[in-house]
Parts: C-alpha cells; sequence; structure tokens
C-alpha cells in the first residue's frame, strides 16, 4: 500500500514541498541547539520546561483521542465510525511521533533518551511515559495498518488483530493519565498538584483530539473523492461538545479550590495566569484568548443548529482545538513554574531557535499524517467503486 503515497496531483506533491522545507529549516536550527545546546532557548534555571513540553503534553492528547472512535466502532459496533476509525489511528501515529520528537529535542544530550531503555527504572514516571507511548504507537500501527490491508483486500480482519484492538481502548487512557502523572507527582508545584489533573487531561484530550479529527476529515470531504460521512462527523461534534464542557467544569473546580480554601499557593499561578503577578504577565493575554476561545466554541457547539452548520462547526472546532493547545500546552506547562518556590517570577518567552524547532517537529508530524491519510483516502476511494 506503500506505493499509493507516491502518487499524487499537484497540490499533494506542493505539500509535501512545504512540509519539507518546514522540516529542513527546524532541522538546521535544531543542529545550532545541538552543538550549542539549551542555551539558545528561552528555558532557564526556574523553567525548565517550555515549549518543548508543551507540545509534548498536548500531543499525547490527542493520541489518546482515536478511543473515540475506535471504542464505538469496535465495543459498540457503531458502524457510522466505519470509515474514519483508521483515520483516528493514523492521526494516532503521527501525534506520538511528535510526541516522542519533542522529548527528543528538549533533552539537552538527545543521546541520554537512550538512558531509559538501557537502565530502565521502574520506580520512575518517565520510564512508564516512555512505555506506554512506545506501546500505543505499535498498536496503532499494527491495527490501522491490518485492517485497512484487509479492507483493501475485501476480507475481514484476522481474529488475532481483536485483542490488540480491545488493549488499545484502556492503554490510550494510559497514556495521558501517566503524562499527567509526571506533573501531578511534583511537590512545590501547586498548580500541578491536584487530584483531577488526569481527569483533566482526559477530558481536553476528548475534546480536542476529535475537533482535529473533524478538521481533518473536512479537509479530505473538499479536497477528495471519499466522504467520511456527516452522521460520523455530527457524534464527533457531539463528543467535542460534552468533552470541553467537562474540560471548562474541571478548570473551574481547580478555581474554586484554589480561591475559596484561601492558599496562596494554590492561588498565585492562577492569578499569574490571568491577572498578572507582582507585575509580571506574559500570558495574560494568551490564556483570555484561551478563554473566550473556548466559550465561543461551548455556544456554537451545544446549540444542535449551529452545531448542524458545517461551516460554522469548523470554526467552532478550531476554536476548540487553540483554546485546548494554550491552555494545556504554554498555561499548564509555564504557569506551573511561575512563580517558583521561593515566591519569585522568572517569566518564560520561546525563543526563535525554539520555535523554528517546534515548526519542524509538527512539519514531520503532519508529513506522517499527510502520507498515512493518502494511503488510507486511496484504499478508501478503491473500495468505493
Amino acid at each position: 500500500m506503500i506505493d499509493k503515497a507516491l502518487i499524487g496531483g499537484r497540490k499533494y506533491y506542493a505539500l509535501i514541498a512545504v512540509l519539507l522545507g518546514v522540516i529542513g529549516v527546524g532541522v538546521l536550527f535544531y543542529l545550532w541547539q545541538f552543538f550549542y545546546g539549551l542555551g539558545i532557548t528561552g528555558l532557564s534555571r526556574d523553567v525548565s520546561w517550555g515549549l518543548y513540553i508543551a507540545q509534548f503534553t498536548f500531543l499525547v492528547g490527542v493520541a489518546a483521542s482515536a478511543v473515540m472512535v475506535v471504542l464505538p466502532y469496535y465495543l459498540h459496533n457503531y458502524k457510522v465510525f466505519g470509515k474514519i476509525t483508521v483515520l483516528g489511528e493514523f492521526l494516532a501515529i503521527a501525534s506520538v511521533a511528535m510526541c516522542m520528537l519533542f522529548i527528543f529535542v528538549d533533552m539537552g544530550q538527545p543521546l541520554r533518551v537512550l538512558n531509559v531503555i538501557l537502565h530502565p527504572t521502574p520506580n520512575s514516571v518517565m520510564f512508564w511515559d516512555f512505555m506506554v507511548l512506545t506501546g500505543y504507537l505499535l498498536l496503532n500501527l499494527v491495527i490501522g495498518w491490518i485492517s485497512l490491508d484487509c479492507e483493501r483486500k475485501g476480507v475481514a480482519p484476522p481474529k488475532w488483530i481483536k485483542p490488540f484492538i480491545y488493549l488499545s481502548i484502556p492503554w490510550a487512557v494510559s497514556i495521558h493519565t501517566v503524562t499527567a502523572f509526571l506533573y501531578a507527582g511534583l511537590p512545590g508545584r501547586h498548580l500541578w498538584l491536584t487530584a483531577i489533573l488526569a481527569a483533566r487531561f482526559i477530558a481536553s484530550a476528548f475534546a480536542s483530539g476529535p475537533s482535529l479529527l473533524i478538521i481533518l476529515c473536512l479537509i479530505v470531504r473538499k479536497t477528495t473523492r471519499f466522504d467520511p460521512g456527516k452522521e460520523a462527523i455530527q457524534t464527533l461534534a457531539k463528543i467535542v461538545a460534552y468533552a470541553m464542557t467537562i474540560n471548562v467544569f474541571f478548570l473551574g473546580l481547580e478555581f474554586f479550590t484554589a480561591f475559596y480554601s484561601g492558599i496562596p499557593g494554590h492561588q498565585h499561578s492562577l492569578v499569574y495566569l490571568y491577572a498578572g503577578y507582582e507585575g509580571h504577565g506574559g500570558l495574560i493575554p494568551w490564556m483570555w484568548t484561551s478563554t473566550a476561545l473556548a466559550a465561543v466554541a461551548l455556544l456554537l457547539l451545544i446549540n444542535p443548529g449551529t452545531r448542524k452548520n458545517e461551516n460554522i462547526l469548523a470554526f467552532a472546532v478550531v476554536a476548540v482545538f487553540f483554546s485546548t493547545w494554550i491552555d494545556k500546552g504554554m498555561g499548564l506547562v509555564v504557569g506551573g513554574f511561575i512563580p517558583n518556590p521561593l515566591e519569585h517570577v522568572v517569566e518564560y518567552t520561546p525563543s526563535l531557535p525554539e520555535v523554528m524547532i517546534t515548526l519542524g517537529v509538527w512539519g514531520i508530524g503532519f508529513l506522517i499524517l499527510t502520507i498515512l491519510f493518502k494511503i488510507a483516502v486511496s484504499v478508501k476511494e478503491q473500495t468505493a467503486l
């Protein structure tokens, strides 16, 4: 089936060329970082995780969201998702690949990644995060590729694939739960020290991931002869509406706990993010933009009239995607470091090399996604004839 990725029109090859250009620029900046060190980034002793880890945290959720099409289709025989299940699995593959790359570029000495394999430490949450991400990547590769190949041949998937499918469902939840534990298990960081952080992560994942899948389905419908199905898109939109509502509710719980309890440590990070702290407030515009996008998206998604209008739906899911990208990325990661345990504020701003390397990793992810979607859509178009 790989040969199908080599056949395409001018627009397809133009997209590939643009992505390769973005990747090339990102690689050049990464080589600069590799030889010079993390000193070219905006990271510091006080803010040791920044743009790279923010993307990692967000994309783990996008990867985990594949379960929202796998579970209804395989466990509840929801045939409507039959056309898009493999698309969700391929989105998960691209997302996990980017997650791993963001960890790689965040390492000051990238060869140290091998220590996780060469010197496993089961008492480390990072070890388990590596294990669940690697396992989830392999599961989706096997399930997605075998299922698509069987569809191409017009035969039923082999029986041995079913245990892997059932295993992938709780595994999807585990990858984001373990990621949340990376934060929630760190003392002295009040923004992360909350029992519902894993629940917040999963709720936001089930909002942002299906939102991106809806966007991709609309693009596929417009640019190819394959139609993912209006009912499937509308069902995903309902999932996004419910998940985003729960995500906003959980965020509200954090505010209530922090401010009603009157504990200063739990308040300071939230104050910094939304109102500024001791004259510092670099993330205020971003957080209020995230809040506005979430509010508008919920109004449009909860209302059936606006949700069923696909032009409005497209705007709403884009708003959800960027709202969660801001809140769960820079807001959560950087906000957790400010103020530091000594109550001092050291702000963080990504440097140009960080931004370009980040764009390069996103370019690699979208290149993987483009190739996988090209193969999947070609098979879908072939079997529809």
